[in-house]
């Protein structure tokens, strides 16, 4: 049976949990702190996040902290903890590093049905009014790129990084900046630089699918940067 002061710091846990609700994969205070932070012992303390590590609530590394939500699966902790580190703009210093060349090796590659595909999904982001919409299908674009060139690992890189785009610190900035842009200006301007980019593949030109994905990468680092965030990507 649970102590009443177990009972009592677990309560208090969890509202330290909850508050951080919103942010899947934040790492808490260090134990000592909790345990000043709630008045108890550290004995106390690590009883109360056994409780919470079986429910799933939390997670934990020696060495490395404890975490909100559940032990991430897919990856190994080590990157996880890596890409829950890493800021929006370092996000996409990788992407403007990496998928450039992705287009332009899709642009050496792909054969008129997956051109046909990629533009119809830059046309069909224009025609999108949600921000959901939007979002899915600049996401099911960048990725279809990467499915043109039919390597594995570069196709693994690319939804790593979507990946690290879930991640609430992503979010949290991307939040900021689309209220900058509109709905209008996240159609209209990244569809066109969408087709500028679906154009290079289509005509087979590698340097002109990659300009055109810098170009856009570029754009929304700007639109990042204009609103409020640090950190720039190459220019």
């Amino acid at each position: 049976m649970m102590s009443k002061r177990i009972a009592e710091t677990l309560s208090g846990l969890r509202a330290v949990v909850a508050e951080r609700a919103a942010e899947v994969g934040a790492r808490l205070p260090p134990e000592r702190t909790l345990a000043r932070q709630l008045g108890c012992s550290r004995e106390t303390l690590r009883a109360a996040l056994q409780v919470l590590e079986r429910e799933e609530e939390i997670w934990r590394h020696v060495g490395q902290g404890t975490f909100c939500g559940p032990r991430p699966r897919g990856h190994p902790i080590r990157e996880q903890i890596l890409v829950q580190g890493a800021a929006p703009m370092q996000l996409m210093q990788a992407r403007w590093t990496i998928e450039p060349s992705v287009a332009a090796e899709a642009a050496r590659l792909a054969c008129p049905e997956q051109a046909a595909y990629l533009a119809d999904l830059a046309q069909r982001g224009r025609r999108a009014r949600t921000r959901p919409e939007s979002e899915r299908l600049d996401a099911a674009f960048h990725r279809g790129i990467a499915e043109v060139t039919g390597n594995p690992i570069l196709l693994g890189l690319l939804d790593f990084l979507a990946g690290v785009r879930r991640h609430a610190a992503w979010q949290r900035d991307w939040e900021l900046t689309y209220r900058r842009l509109g709905v209008t200006e996240f159609t209209e301007r990244h569809s066109a630089q969408h087709e500028a980019i679906a154009a290079g593949i289509s005509r087979r030109e590698p340097d002109r699918a990659a300009a055109a994905m810098r170009l856009h990468l570029e754009t929304i680092s700007e639109a990042m940067r204009g609103a409020g965030l640090p950190g720039a990507v190459g220019a």
